[in-house]
């Protein structure tokens, strides 16, 4: 259990433009003139994307709300920056995928500037010399346009032309299936889980809106529900040998398994991963200005219904009461900054491990935290050209 009861905002998947003057001008983010006050109803730590999100719904349900943010800019993974003279570069993130629909209109984040362009081609692969074809296909790209996707696949396999619109039709079906599973709070799935008679569980699903919906998909499926098991438990291989034969379609698309992973397309589970990344919220697509526009949009949001957003303010200590709850935070400066509710965009490991007093931590929470393995796979290459032809 959290002892703190302090909310860490984290996403499993992990969701900026415009230079700090803009940030200055137009969403309300103070600088290191202006000081936060000594009293909120809420405190979010870290302004990376959860955290505005979280800020922006607070402070639109009346709490007032401050986040704080210890570097000169807002976004966390989804900034954008000019790391080379001239040039600016989406910094870390650099795709937008998986927004939920409905925060895209409750914040309105049209309204506040975000402006997107769909990711059409989605793939485009390039084959090595001996792999080109005789009849002239030396790579392999794929898009919105089915048809043209089935023309392209088609000068490498005429059975995987076929099979592709039905394998896209039954994946298209699954996710449709879990997708409301990403709209279940934790609260909700605990007390289901932790249900421990059938009325207890039924109970649950009654008073849940959200995991009732996801009941209803999944049992919908039907003769559906093996397929959903095997994507759920299978590699990615598997998945994709059954549906396929050519080489170039089945690497073009278990890159979706293995993105972001510690895992290659034979790992077990690795399945699933693929089918997350069919889920595509308000759609894969690239927002004008970079990542960093997609969360200026949200400091814009969260600004404009009265939420305070401090830049180059960083939290040293999270302040607990004497019942041991979270009470306020501390500045690296020493200025105390009292809430009743404190939330943390950092990680888990940054939130328990170094705002909080270890002695009060249980150790098998400990234990856990420590676990948490931080390594990655992703190597990203930024890369500008005066012209690209294919």
């Amino acid at each position: 259990m959290n002892p703190y009861n302090i909310m860490t905002i984290m996403t499993v998947s992990r969701i900026q433009q415009f230079l700090k003057s803009f940030h200055m001008k137009y969403y309300s983010i103070h600088t290191r003139t202006s000081e936060p006050s000594s009293t909120y109803d809420a405190v979010i730590i870290g302004g990376g994307h959860n955290g505005l999100v979280a800020a922006a719904y607070l402070q639109k349900s009346g709490i007032q709300t401050c986040v704080l943010e210890k570097r000169h800019i807002v976004g966390g993974a989804a900034v954008t920056e000019e790391i080379v003279p001239g040039f600016k570069f989406s910094r870390a993130s650099y795709v937008l995928s998986l927004l939920r629909p409905h925060i895209y209109s409750d914040l309105e984040l049209k309204k506040h500037g975000l402006k997107m362009y769909s990711r059409n081609p989605s793939s485009y692969t390039p084959l090595r010399e001996s792999a080109w074809q005789k009849n002239g296909a030396r790579s392999l790209t794929l898009g919105l346009d089915e048809l043209r996707n089935e023309r392209q696949i088609a000068m490498f396999s005429q059975k995987d032309s076929q099979a592709y619109r039905h394998y896209e039709e039954k994946v298209k079906r699954l996710v449709t299936a879990i997708e409301p599973i990403l709209d279940l709070s934790v609260a909700d799935t605990m007390t289901f889980l932790r249900a421990e008679s059938v009325w207890g569980k039924i109970n649950a699903l009654l008073r849940s809106p959200c995991l009732r919906k996801a009941a209803t998909s999944v049992s919908l499926l039907g003769a559906d529900i093996p397929a959903l098991y095997e994507f759920l438990t299978a590699p990615a291989s598997s998945i994709l040998n059954h549906w396929f034969e050519s080489e170039p379609l089945k690497a073009t698309l278990s890159t979706d398994a293995v993105i972001g992973t510690m895992t290659g397309p034979y790992t077990p589970g690795s399945g699933y991963v693929l089918l997350h990344h069919m889920m595509g919220g308000t759609g894969w697509s690239y927002p004008k200005g970079g990542m960093g526009a997609v969360t200026q949009a949200m400091a814009a949001a969260a600004a404009s219904y009265g939420a305070h957003i401090f830049t180059n303010v960083e939290v040293s200590r999270i302040c607990l009461n004497g019942d041991g709850q979270a009470a306020g935070v501390v500045t690296s400066e020493g200025r105390e900054i009292k809430a009743t509710i404190v939330m943390s965009n950092a990680t888990p490991y940054v939130t328990f491990q170094k705002l909080l007093p270890q002695a009060a931590l249980p150790e098998k929470f400990q234990a856990a935290i420590e676990s948490i393995n931080y390594a990655s796979p992703i190597t990203k290459i930024n890369g500008q050209y005066n012209y690209f032809t294919v």
